[in-house]
Order: structure tokens, then sequence, then C-alpha cells
């Protein structure tokens, strides 16, 4: 670690925002059979995009539901050993709804569990079962590609301020919207409990309550 002296003002005024957009497009991944990898990905339900062979290469693109980022692997694409990738992130709006969709498919996936820290890899850091009153971005599940690569899914029900562009409100599938509109009528039912009466405006509590979410602001009440 450095211990050069960092000028006061490095602490007080935050670098610009870029101004071009940097948009992560692909991750590669090493793998060893390449039409096995193919049939676990296509498997998982992830939307092939490319699947090229020019004489003994052989290269694979997919997609995950709802991702704007694609995965890559196959040979001479990358000097990485095969299975030596971990902490792929997933994120998901439902832990256990993305657990039971793997167990469908065969995938050999880990109970949801929850970290005790920032340590990811001492496996005494995981403590079994979902965070503590379902804490957005704290419940996660593992599992792996069958040369090893390691995927982890992560829930995610509200973001952090600044996160994303709070003018806009957006879903990244039909899955994440229908949890949003779940969580919304859990919300609002507890919002009439309280005030003792049918809310007849509920198409506008339930859109605030969903912008505010995603946004991360203060939750309608």
């Amino acid at each position: 670690m450095s211990t050069t002296a960092v000028p006061s003002t490095a602490t007080t005024t935050p670098p610009a925002v870029g101004k071009v957009d940097l948009k992560l497009e692909v991750v590669t991944i090493p793998v060893s059979d390449v039409e096995r990898a193919k049939a676990f990905y296509v498997g998982l339900g992830w939307r092939l995009d490319a699947d090229f062979t020019a004489g003994d290469d052989h290269v694979v693109q997919v997609t995950p539901p709802g991702s704007p980022c694609s995965v890559h692997f196959g040979t001479n694409v990358t000097p990485a050993a095969p299975g030596s990738t971990q902490q792929l992130w997933l994120i998901v709006s439902d832990i256990q709804a993305a657990r039971a969709d793997l167990l469908a498919r065969g995938v050999d996936v880990s109970e949801v569990f929850h970290f005790a820290g920032w340590n990811r890899l001492d496996p005494k850091g995981r403590i079994d079962g979902p965070a503590p009153g379902r804490q957005t971005y704290a419940s996660f599940a593992s599992f792996s590609d069958p040369d090893g690569n390691g995927w982890l899914l992560q829930e995610i029900t509200a973001r952090l301020p600044g996160r994303f562009d709070s003018g806009a409100t957006t879903f990244a599938s039909a899955a994440d919207l229908a949890a949003a509109f779940r969580r919304a009528e859990a919300a609002h039912g507890e919002h009439e409990r309280r005030t003792g009466q049918r809310d007849a405006e509920w198409p506008e509590w339930y859109a605030a309550y969903m912008v505010a979410e995603q946004a991360g602001t203060e939750l309608p009440t």
C-alpha cells in the first residue's frame, strides 16, 4: 500500500463524473469444454447470442435474462485457467424465486445465506438464511458452472441513492416488474390497515412506492 501523502483537496473534491458512456458489455470466462459450457448456460435459460466456429476456434456468447451484459467464452479467448473466475454477481429481485428456478433446471445451488461482514472468502462468514428483514443487497446464493467458475446471486429490491437515473424508472424484465408490484401490494396492504379504509387512489400509491423503492428514497407509508 502506498504511503505517499495525499493532498487535502483530494479528499474534499470528488472527481467529475465521466461525460462519455462506458457500458460494460461482455465478461469473458475461461472454460475447458466449449460445448459443455454452452449447454450449461443455455440450460439456465440464457439467450444464445453467438456461436462461431473457425478452424479449431470455437467462440460462444450468452446473455442472462434481463442483463445488459453478456458472457463470452471459447477457445483462445483468455489465458486464464478454466474455472478460475469467481464472484460473478447476478442481481435478482427475489432470491428464493431465482434459487427455485435454478434448482428446477438441475443446477446445484446453495441455500440462501447472508454474510457476517465484508469477508467474502471465509466460509465461516456465511450465515444460513436470508438477511434479517430481507434487507436489500444482503441475501445471496451461489452456484458454479461445470468448470468451477463461481456465480453469486444477490437480492436487490431497492437501489441506494445515486445508483441510477432517478428521473427514469425501468425494470429489466417482466419478472422484476411483477416482483415490484408484489412488494408494493404488500406495503399498500399495511397502509390500508393503518388508515382503516380502502385507498381508492391505490394506482398512484403503487406508482409512488415503486419509483421511490428503485430510487432509494423514502417510501410512502
